[in-house]
């Protein structure tokens, strides 16, 4: 089988980072599970220690 991958980066609000918006990542997810596309990773970026630049969520389908 062959994947095809999509990667998106969010970015933290709040005075340290760290905060994200919950109801956007929900119909981010929701709209790209629509297509098909399923979670396969998720990580944050470090601004430094104890803040948190970015969320990187990484999805995954079968490619066509």
């Amino acid at each position: 089988m062959k994947w095809e991958y999509k990667t998106i980066k969010l970015k933290t609000a709040g005075r340290l980072g760290g905060k994200l918006d919950e109801e956007e990542l929900d119909r981010l997810m929701n709209d790209l599970g629509e297509q098909g596309w399923a979670l396969a990773a998720a990580f944050d970026t470090n601004q430094q220690p104890g803040t948190t630049k970015d969320a990187v969520i990484i999805f995954k389908r079968a490619k066509k």
